[in-house]
């Protein structure tokens, strides 16, 4: 068992989340479910009736509409009783009854599911012609089409109806290989000096003043990894092994296509952005590490440094209130609506911030479904970044709020556009943290920004290089951890450059990555989404009165629109590969405007 973790000084709020059930044995749970299986069994009804309306364009656009409301009414119930033993999973990951809790839900929704799993594949035996000849002469179902179009991207590589339920029947078990990773890492003790620290803290530790205590709580997350790590990898090599023959049986051409399918991006839209970011190695990352160093007085960083103040002072402290105000004020600053939306989840028990054992790492907006409000998980410890953090995962939740009234299938957004707000909420907060500031502390914010730019571009595009290679080699056979730490240590230290020293211990880091086991590919989304952002933020400096409507109007959307259309009033397009050089380049003229302050 990990000793308690010390949270800051003042109360952090603890989430309540009885406005989705008080417990597992709450009745609403059992209601809830016999209530998506009713309604699925209401859309079961109708199965086979869409293909033998093909002819009749009324008859078939009044099914269309009547069954994509049964579809979502179902699924409205069934991600409500997922979403909760979700969340209350994440912050009890050493209990073992809150493990068989989410594990049985799961299988149950999954089976329940099941019963509507023929309607999307009967809405894709119909063509295109009669699709469109159907909305068109039941007006009412038009407003389906942003969710057809995004089934019917999936067509291609679509399977029989047995098929579909052999892999959704076995998908439950699939994910127990996620919760053994899960509770594995979450079980961690990392010994650090004479401290046990969860991995939450040790990743915090970090980015510590004091080196001795960063170099220690590296090398001890090192060791714990380290004794994990055949687990670690045989949860890795299973879950890629499991994809590899799913996409193989739907004739997915590379392991990263569905998941370019779901983000409705094309894969040659992605090559350009890492293209681009890859070609900006040079002078990002390795020539912003090499003027760290110097500024350091060292010829090279340990990568327990790469995060490190550039003062030994302590950095400064954020207190809850503090961050709540700076995060009310940024948004506030964009648009009233902005702040009023965000102040709700401060004012409810809406988030979780306090960081204790069993309570997983990392941070997120859970949006539940259309009839919920959103939750937000961070494990909040008073630093600067933890305030960036704050500010990202209420750009999600605010998101997720505006979107809400289109619906739960037409607000669940593709990556390519679910990381703006995130990524533009710490945008703003950065802005008003550097324009309160002068001198070394300006110096210090810039540095923060950059190496908060680095982390969400190049890192996560070189995880997203890893993970191509990893998924590229375990076609050949099973790899070990020593295998899967030379495929890492390759491509990070392409990444890093030569300025920063990747030590012993450091080839074990790649098992803590949970997005590898969660949603394979989805790393690019962060670098997609930073660069994007960067754009919107231009846009913004250049227009902020007409600004804001736009960018409320963008949220609000939610996934009704491609990423496409979306940007189109902006006058911006990803498509185009001078996109992403263009967004590498105002990360580079913060690079440029550091050089001069040292």
């Amino acid at each position: 068992m990990n000793a308690p973790v010390k949270p800051p000084a003042e109360t952090l709020p603890v989430w309540n989340l009885e406005d989705l059930y008080a417990g597992r044995d709450d009745p609403r749970i059992e209601a809830d479910l016999a209530a998506g299986a009713r309604i699925n069994g209401e859309l079961a009804a109708l199965k086979g009736d869409f293909v033998a309306a093909r002819a009749e364009p009324a008859k078939l656009g009044a099914l269309i509409d009547q069954g994509v409301g049964l579809y979502q009414g179902a699924t409205d119930k069934l991600w409500a009783v997922g979403a909760y033993a979700g969340l209350a999973s994440s912050t009890a990951r050493d209990d073992p009854a809150w493990a068989r809790f989410e594990a049985d839900i799961r299988a149950r929704a999954s089976q329940i599911a099941a019963d509507s799993l023929f309607f999307t594949l009967e809405l894709n035996e119909l063509d295109d012609a009669e699709i469109a000849a159907a909305l068109k002469a039941y007006p009412a179902a038009a407003r389906w089409r942003p969710w057809l179009r995004r089934v019917r991207l999936s067509r291609p590589h679509e399977l029989s109806h047995d098929l579909e339920r052999l892999l959704l029947d076995r998908g439950p078990a699939v994910a127990n290989w996620v919760r053994l990773y899960d509770e594995t890492l979450a079980g961690l003790a990392i010994r650090a000096g004479r401290e046990s620290l969860t991995l939450a803290e040790a990743l915090n530790r970090l980015s510590d003043a004091d080196a001795g205590r960063r170099k220690q709580a590296a090398q001890g997350l090192a060791r714990a990894l380290e004794a994990k790590s055949s687990t670690f990898a045989l949860a890795f090599n299973t879950l890629a092994f499991e994809k590899q023959v799913e996409d193989r049986w739907r004739r997915y051409a590379t392991p990263a296509a569905s998941r370019h399918v779901a983000n409705e991006v094309g894969a040659e839209a992605v090559a350009a952005l890492e293209a681009a970011v890859v070609a900006s190695y040079p002078r990002l990352s390795h020539r912003y590490y090499a003027l760290k160093a110097k500024l350091m007085g060292r010829k090279q960083l340990d990568h327990w440094d790469r995060n490190a103040p550039l003062t030994a002072a302590a950095p400064r402290r954020y207190g809850w209130e503090a961050a709540r105000s700076m995060v009310l004020e940024s948004f506030d600053a964009l648009a009233p609506r902005f702040a009023t939306t965000a102040a709700r989840f401060f004012d409810e028990p809406w988030i979780d911030a306090a960081p204790r054992a069993g309570k997983q790492s990392g941070a997120y907006s859970h949006p539940v479904t259309a009839l919920h409000h959103p939750f937000v998980f961070l494990n909040y410890m008073g630093e600067r970044r933890d305030v960036l953090t704050l500010a990202h995962e209420l750009g999600h939740a605010v998101h997720q709020t505006l979107a809400a009234p289109q619906g739960t299938l037409l607000a669940d957004t593709p990556l390519t556009l679910a990381e703006t707000a995130s990524i533009f909420g710490e945008g703003l907060v950065f802005e008003r943290l550097l324009a309160d500031a002068s001198g070394l502390e300006r110096r210090d914010l810039l540095a923060g920004k950059i190496e908060d730019g680095l982390n969400t571009v190049v890192r996560q595009i070189a995880f997203h290089r890893f993970e191509t290679r990893f998924h590229d080699a375990r076609m050949k056979g099973e790899l070990s951890a020593g295998e899967i730490g030379g495929v890492w240590m390759e491509v990070m230290g392409e990444s890093l450059g030569p300025a920063i020293r990747l030590g012993p211990g450091y080839e074990t880091y790649w098992s803590y990555v949970s997005h590898f086991v969660h949603a394979p590919f989805y790393v690019y989304a962060y670098a997609f989404g930073n660069l994007l952002v960067e754009a919107l933020m231009e846009a913004r400096r250049q227009n902020p009165e007409g600004f804001a409507p736009l960018y409320e109007d963008l949220l609000a959307a939610g996934g009704a629109r491609t990423y496409v259309e979306a940007l189109a009033p902006f006058g911006l397009d990803p498509r185009d590969p001078a996109f992403w050089s263009a967004g590498c380049a105002r990360l580079e003229r913060l690079v440029d405007e550091f050089e001069a302050l040292v």
